[in-house]
């Protein structure tokens, strides 16, 4: 029997969620529910992400409501986009045994006629951002009259990100005999202002200490120069070769720098920011979510509702402003009871401010080395041998050409195979770490600098790039192939919207979500003001001088290509791939391009 069943959820909810893989309650589900499903309570619960919140409050609504009546009886408020579709989804399927169940996600960066089209077909459960719930009341197409619950979703960050004024607004059209349940991951001053306000003698359930982190995730931190950071974050992703992680990101220009370079290093990678189209959002992912990528790159606003299984690491690329979002970083690892490693990168001066969270979570962080060379050419090596031994071989196929390969092999024993297999890996490993240096900072190093936090060095600091001519001012704009454009799409782009000739447009970097291109120095001023009214697709276009988003003015190099010269070249700052069977550099040098059939079969992983 599920255990679920003895909380009260009936058999057609316990089997849906059987079929997820519900077992067990997490805590949070199993002190929660009894309480909730009496409906006669407010409630406040603290508990950390990867808990089970979404179920904890999902699983009673679908018990209390009323579903033979089409009007809104439930709203939960979270604060984006993708957790508002993760819950939708997470409702959803646990009433896929109930008849007449509908549920509406109602979120900015999407078609909102498509969401009042569906609210005007009947809906009992509405899960909304703040912003465009608001749009939608203020439209006058939705009415809460008859509203039974509200579930506040991440409070804290909601009221983080400013949506103090849309709640209230939002709640003020609610009944005020209605429930609240306010769930958070954290307890700031200000969600308890919010918990006074709008509720009458909360039921307060606390998993844990406030602001303590998931007892399954391990913390640790390496202690590196900041010109040493990008090479030192590359190692430690080469050092664990079956990782699927989260990289976190203090600004959205880092995110797309890291993930632009670790692209042209040959990582499956891609980044999630605030500047992404829906569409886009939805893209990258969908792609993380199946495993086409192995490294998500993102901001802490991004990734909030991010639900994803069997995420083994979090990369704290650079600390958070604020130690509560440390909090929700780490709990993106160690879901579900699983377990999980964040990996804090910093310079000496930041070993503070890793104190500070050590005594917020009440937990021990663990200061690890930037592994050698020799250890990721080791850990790498082992991980082939463990992917050879656990191969699914396809008899069917193999049938054809085993006879011609152990002729080809007869002279060797299998000692011999073994050997020779593995040398034609392992050689290729010590050659290509081969004089890789320590990137291990002392603690008490006190020279790092926020300059190097980029990824513009290879691991010997070297440069190489191009800046634009004396004739020629260099411009950023935020599309790029994400967008669909090619460099012949971009300059008609930029032509017909800047009113200027194609002749006055020099070279067009395009990149993954932005693009650099120059212009004549005549018509740089005209170009930046004639798109301030431009938009994409909705989404306001951008256009800057690229000193400052290019790694620096014509003094420090010009044109930022991460680690090394032009597109042709993919520079330094590459680490091995064991998925492509390839080598790149990780130390500065030229490297070679990989080729199209090493792309090819770099998608399979």
């Amino acid at each position: 029997m599920n255990p679920f069943s003895t909380l009260g959820i009936r058999h057609d909810i316990v089997n849906a969620i059987t079929d997820l893989g519900f077992e067990t309650p997490t805590p949070i589900q199993e002190q929660s529910i009894p309480v909730l499903l009496s409906g006669s309570n407010d409630f406040v619960g603290l508990a950390q992400t990867g808990t089970g919140k979404t179920a904890a409050f999902g699983l009673p609504l679908l018990e209390l409501l009323d579903f033979d009546k089409n009007y809104p009886q439930a709203l939960i408020l979270c604060p984006t986009r993708e957790l508002c579709l993760q819950i939708t989804n997470d409702v959803k399927n646990y009433a896929k045994n109930l008849s007449n169940v509908n549920v509406v996600a109602v979120y900015g960066g999407a078609s909102i006629t498509d969401q009042l089209r569906q609210i005007k077909r009947g809906v009992q459960i509405v899960v909304a951002t703040p912003g465009r719930m608001l749009d939608i009341i203020n439209r006058k197409a939705i009415d809460f009259s008859q509203v039974r619950f509200v579930v506040l979703d991440e409070a804290d960050e909601m009221l983080n990100m400013g949506f103090q004024e849309d709640i209230d607004s939002i709640l003020s059209t609610t009944p005020n005999d209605k429930k609240t349940w306010l769930f958070s991951a954290t307890m700031p001053a200000e969600v308890r202002r919010i918990a006074k306000k709008y509720m009458k003698d909360p039921h307060e359930l606390t998993m844990g200490k406030q602001n303590t982190g998931n007892v399954n995730i391990e913390h640790e931190y390496i202690i590196i120069r900041a010109r040493d950071k990008y090479a030192a974050f590359k190692r430690i992703v080469d050092f664990n070769p079956e990782i699927f992680g989260i990289v976190f990101c203090r600004t959205k220009l880092e995110t797309q720098d890291i993930a632009e370079a670790l692209i042209k290093d040959g990582y499956n990678a891609d980044s999630l920011h605030g500047d992404l189209s829906q569409q886009q959002r939805d893209k990258v992912m969908k792609r993380y979510r199946e495993r086409g990528l192995q490294l998500l790159i993102a901001t802490d606003v991004a990734a909030r509702g991010i639900d994803v299984n069997d995420v083994t690491h979090v990369i704290n690329y650079s600390l958070p402003d604020e130690i509560e979002n440390y909090t929700h970083r780490s709990g993106r690892t160690g879901r579900a009871g699983k377990s999980g490693i964040s990996i804090a990168i910093i310079n000496a001066k930041e070993v503070g401010k890793i104190r500070q969270i050590e005594r917020t979570l009440g937990k021990k962080f663990t200061k690890i080395e930037v592994p050698s060379g020799f250890d990721v050419c080791e850990k790498q090596l082992f991980a082939l041998i463990h992917r050879v031994h656990n191969v699914e071989v396809n008899e069917t196929q193999m049938e054809g050409y085993i006879t011609r390969i152990m002729d080809d092999l007869k002279e060797m024993d299998k000692e011999e195979i073994i050997k020779r297999f593995a040398s034609l890996e392992f050689n290729r490993f010590l050659d290509y770490y081969k004089n890789a240096p320590d990137l291990n900072a002392p603690l008490h190093d006190d020279r790092s600098s926020d300059r190097g936090d980029r990824p513009e060095r290879g691991e010997r600091g070297e440069r190489s790039s191009r800046p634009p001519s004396a004739d020629f001012t260099r411009l950023f704009i935020n599309l790029g192939s994400v967008d669909e454009f090619t460099r012949g799409d971009m300059l008609g782009f930029i032509c017909n919207n800047a009113k200027i000739s194609g002749k006055s447009i020099g070279k067009i970097d395009l990149k993954g979500v932005y693009t650099f291109f120059e212009v004549e120095n005549a018509v740089a001023e005209t170009v930046q003001q004639n798109f301030k009214s431009v938009d994409f697709k909705g989404r306001t276009v951008r256009i800057e001088l690229a000193g400052d988003r290019d790694g620096g003015s014509r003094e420090h190099s010009g044109s930022r290509e991460h680690s090394g010269g032009s597109r042709e070249r993919s520079g330094g700052g590459g680490g091995y791939r064991d998925f492509s069977g390839k080598r790149k550099e990780d130390r500065g040098g030229s490297g070679r391009s990989s080729s199209g059939g090493d792309r090819e079969r770099r998608k399979r992983y």
